[in-house]
């Protein structure tokens, strides 16, 4: 199935493995909050189990530099599409209050982006991110 929409996921290509996976999980969840359509349905087996949902379409995950993630914030905001973001400071706080409050202590030019991710039209979201590479 091919969808009009698509998610992108940016990750600093300078992350040790955890980061980046705990990065992504934030920034995919983000997604569901500002996007409540992207929730797919419970699962459900054979046996009658019910599990949770799962975001309904795929996720693409590029890798980056903080030049480049400047750059992709910068041209969604330039085309109205709101990205989530996840800065370095984010590792070291423990919860929603102290993240936010990490975020509006610092201007948009001065963000350490370590992470962002972005949804919206196709096409859109590959203008936003053209020259980035997936992650491997």
């Amino acid at each position: 199935m091919r969808y009009d929409t698509k998610i992108a996921i940016v990750v600093g290509e300078d992350l040790a493995t955890w980061q980046k996976l705990n990065a992504a999980s934030f920034l995919a969840g983000g997604l569901v909050g500002a996007y409540p359509e992207l929730k797919g349905e419970n699962y459900a087996d054979a046996s009658g189990r019910f599990y949770g949902p799962l975001i309904r379409q795929p996720i693409l995950i590029f890798q980056g530099t903080p030049e480049q993630m400047r750059q992709v914030v910068k041209r969604a905001q330039d085309r109205g599409v709101r990205p989530s973001i996840y800065t370095r400071e984010l590792f070291s706080t423990g919860n929603d209050i102290d993240n936010r409050a990490a975020v509006a202590a610092v201007t948009t030019d001065a963000l350490d982006l370590v992470g962002l991710a972005v949804h919206g039209e196709r096409k859109e979201i590959d203008k936003i991110v053209k020259g980035l590479i997936l992650h491997a």
